[in-house]
C-alpha cells in the first residue's frame, strides 16, 4: 500500500469528560505540510452509496457524524515537524516519545557498505576479524548500528531501499524509526523489541520475513510504551505484528496488512497468565485479504476503532481467554467466510474452568453478509471502557467514505521527511560544535558529516593494519 495522502480535514475526538452532547472537540487545523514537501493528493470522493448493508450494530453515544460524507483522520499534525509524532499516539500508547530527546541519526548505508569495503581491501587481515563480528546489514550508518545504541536516537534515512536483515533487528529504547522522506523495505527478518520502552516505528515497509517465529515486528517481553504508524507489512513466515510476554501500552495506527495468514497476535498462549497486563490501541487500519487474526486475542485488553477488514479467510477478530475486545466503527466486509467474532475457549493456569475473552461491538458495519456472531449477556457487559484509560480518540462514523479513505491512507505514505526544528535554547550548544549557526536559524543535519567521519574511519583502521 502506498501512495500520498493528506491528513485531510482533523477527526473529532471522542471526549469521556464532557457531557453527551459535546464529547466530541475539533482537533486542531489542517494538516501544514513543511516547504518542499510533495503536494498531497486530494482524499477520493465519496462513492455512490452502495446496496443497504446488514444492520450495524447500534453506534456509542460519543460518534455522533462529523461531517458530510468526508471521512475523518486523526494526527492532523504529527508531520509539521520531524519531532511533533512525539507523544501524539491516540489511545494505550500515547505515552510512547521514541527518540525525542536525542539526536537525529542518519543511516547512510543499507548493506554496511563501509565494512564490505574493509573485506575488500585487506581480506587476508579485516576480513576474517570483522566477519566474525557483524552482520552484513551492520556497520557505520546503518539502521542495525543506530537501533543498537543506548542513548536516545532519532532514525532517519539518507537512502532509498531494501534491508535484507541476516537477522532479527534489536531495537533499544527510546529509539524512532522515521521512515518518512524515504522508501525503505525491510525483509528477510524483522524488527525485535526486546525489554525496551518508547519506541516510534513510522512509515516502513516489512516484506518477506523468512524462518521459524520470524514476525515483522515481535514485541516481547515487558517492552511498553510503543507506536507502530503508518507502516505496511506482508508475507511472513510467522506474525506481522506480534505483542506478548507482559508487553503493553502499544498503539497500531494506520497500518496495511496485507498478503498473510496468522497477521497479529496479542497475548502468547493460555499458560502466559501474566499477559492480563496487555493493552492495545488499533486504529485507521486496513486488514486487506489477511486470513486471520485481527487479531486473536487472550488475556489483553484491545480497542479496535475505525478499522477496515475485508475479505479474511477464516475470522476476523477472535477473543480467547479472558480477553477483552471494544470494537467501535469498525468495517467488516465479508468474502467467502461471513465469521466476524470468533470465541475460543481456554483455560488459564490458576482458573479451575476454562474461558473464552468478551467482546462488545459499537457502531460496527457488518457488510456483504458479514454475520457479527456475538456472544450476549454477561461476556459483552465485561468489557473495559476506553475512557477508563484515556480521555480522548478520533473516531469517525462506520460508513463507505471511511472505507475509501483507509485503503489510500493505510500503510506507507509518499511524503517528505519534515524539518527538524531545533529549540532556542540548544543553539547555543550547536554553536559550539560548528560556530557558524546564528540565533533563531531552523538546523538541519546533513549526511556530508557522516561521510567525512565514515571515511577517516576507514582511513584509520586500513593503517592500523597495515
Amino acid at each position: 500500500m502506498g501512495g500520498r495522502c493528506a491528513s485531510g480535514k482533523p477527526g473529532r475526538r471522542a471526549n469521556a469528560g464532557s457531557p453527551p452532547r459535546h464529547h466530541h472537540s475539533v482537533v486542531g487545523p489542517p494538516h501544514n505540510h513543511p516547504p518542499g514537501a510533495l503536494a498531497p493528493q486530494p482524499r477520493p470522493p465519496p462513492p455512490t452509496p452502495p446496496p443497504d448493508p446488514l444492520p450495524s450494530t447500534p453506534a456509542p453515544p460519543h460518534s455522533a457524524p462529523s461531517g458530510k460524507g468526508m471521512a475523518a483522520l486523526p494526527y492532523a499534525r504529527v508531520d509539521g515537524s520531524l519531532r511533533a509524532l512525539a507523544g501524539q499516539a491516540e489511545g494505550f500508547g500515547r505515552c510512547a516519545i521514541g527518540g525525542l530527546h536525542g539526536p537525529v541519526y542518519h543511516v547512510t548505508t543499507l548493506a554496511g557498505t563501509s565494512f564490505l569495503f574493509l573485506r575488500s581491501a585487506v581480506p587476508q587481515v579485516v576480513g576474517p576479524v570483522i566477519s566474525s563480528f557483524i552482520h552484513a546489514d551492520d556497520g557505520l550508518g546503518s539502521l542495525r548500528e543506530g537501533c543498537r545504541r543506548k542513548e536516545p536516537l532519532w532514525i532517519v534515512f539518507e537512502i532509498s531501499g531494501t534491508i535484507n536483515l541476516s537477522s532479527y533487528l534489536r531495537v533499544s529504547s527510546y529509539k524512532t524509526i522515521d521512515g518518512r522522506g524515504q522508501r525503505i523495505k525491510i525483509t528477510g527478518k524483522g524488527l525485535q523489541l526486546k525489554e525496551c520502552e518508547h519506541i516510534i516505528v513510522c512509515n516502513l515497509e516489512f516484506e518477506g520475513g523468512r524462518g521459524h517465529d520470524v514476525d515483522g515486528i515481535q514485541i516481547k517481553p515487558k517492552s511498553k510504551h510503543i507506536w507502530i504508524d503508518r507502516c505496511t507489512l506482508c508475507d511472513y513466515d510467522d506474525g506481522l505484528i506480534d505483542i506478548t510476554r507482559q508487553s503493553t501500552d502499544i498503539t497500531v495506527s494506520r497500518c496495511h496488512f496485507a498478503m498473510h495468514d496468522k497477521t497479529m497476535l496479542i497475548g502468547a498462549d493460555c499458560t502466559h497468565s501474566d499477559d492480563r497486563c496487555i493493552r492495545v490501541t488499533i486504529h485507521h487500519c486496513f486488514f486487506d485479504g489477511t486470513r486471520q487474526r485481527h487479531p486473536r486475542v487472550r488475556f489483553a485488553k484491545v480497542h479496535l476503532y475505525n478499522n477496515y477488514t475485508r475479505n479474511w479467510g477464516i475470522y476476523a477478530v477472535c477473543s480467547s481467554v479472558e480477553s477483552q475486545i471494544l470494537s467501535q466503527c469498525n468495517i467488516y466486509e465479508a468474502g467467502q467466510k461471513k465469521e466476524v467474532f470468533r470465541y475460543m475457549t481456554e483455560k488459564a493456569p490458576d482458573r479451575e474452568v476454562a474461558a473464552c475473552g468478551s467482546i462488545r461491538s459499537e457502531g460496527d458495519l457488518f457488510m456483504n453478509g458479514a454475520q457479527p456472531c456475538l456472544l450476549s449477556g454477561a461476556t459483552t457487559e465485561s468489557v473495559f471502557r476506553a475512557s477508563e484509560f484515556y480521555p480522548a480518540w478520533t473516531l469517525e462514523p462506520a460508513s463507505e467514505a471511511l472505507k475509501q479513505v483507509l485503503q489510500v491512507c493505510s500503510g506507507w505514505q509518499a511524503i517528505s521527511s519534515p524539518a527538524d526544528i531545533v529549540p532556542a535554547r540548544d543553539v547555543a550548544v550547536f554553536m559550539n560544535i560548528t560556530g557558524t549557526v546564528r540565533s533563531g536559524e531552523h538546523l538541519e543535519c546533513h549526511k556530508s558529516f557522516l561521510v567525512i567521519a565514515s571515511q577517516i574511519v576507514v582511513v584509520v583502521v586500513l593503517a592500523s593494519v597495515m
